[in-house]
């Protein structure tokens, strides 16, 4: 699925749910890791600029579910422009100090994070993944960690607190412009 198929269909989707974003709730029991289904042969496009194909798994699901656990911990921690720890978070500064905590290095900055791992598709996303949106300025400009279902959780500056969405809310729907794998 492409980028403009998968936002098409976010978009539908969040217009055919409406209701809010902030959930606050933790999703039990996580959703199970799933597997992309095998191509039939002789009909797997080949991978090239502007082909999405399924990202190979993570290298550990329980590393994805660590990540996603650490994040939700800090449910509720105030929101600091620059900040990277529990005092404080701006998003990237928070994507940064979970995946630390669980041993992996990540860069600083949401630009360098887009960068980072290997592009993951809508369809494809599971916990701990890196998830993009365009809010501030054109391109990523945000990010959040996906943690299972429709969900991510993120360290914004409305409201000013790390808090869990959903993808599917019009507001996030609309601005997804990607994720990453760096697990």
């Amino acid at each position: 699925m492409n980028r403009m198929a998968a936002l098409i269909f976010v978009s539908v989707a969040a217009s055919a749910m409406g209701g809010c974003a902030t959930t606050g709730a933790t999703p039990r029991p996580f959703p199970t890791p799933h597997a992309p289904a095998p191509a039939a042969s002789g009909s797997a496009r080949p991978a090239g600029p502007g082909v999405a194909t399924p990202p190979s798994p993570a290298a550990s699901p329980a590393a994805g579910y660590g990540v996603a656990g650490t994040a939700l911990s800090l449910r509720g921690a105030p929101y600091r422009n620059g900040g990277s720890d529990p005092a404080g978070f701006d998003c990237s500064g928070f994507v940064k100090y979970v995946f630390g905590q669980n041993g992996v290095a990540v860069p600083r900055t949401v630009t360098e994070q887009f960068h980072a791992g290997r592009q993951v598709a809508g369809p494809y996303l599971e916990p701990g993944d890196l998830v993009f949106f365009s809010t501030v300025s054109p391109g990523a400009s945000h990010v959040g960690i996906a943690i299972g279902g429709d969900e991510f959780i993120h360290a914004p500056s409305g409201r000013g607190e790390v808090r869990v969405e959903r993808m599917s809310a019009s507001y996030w729907a609309t601005r997804f412009v990607g994720a990453r794998r760096v697990l």
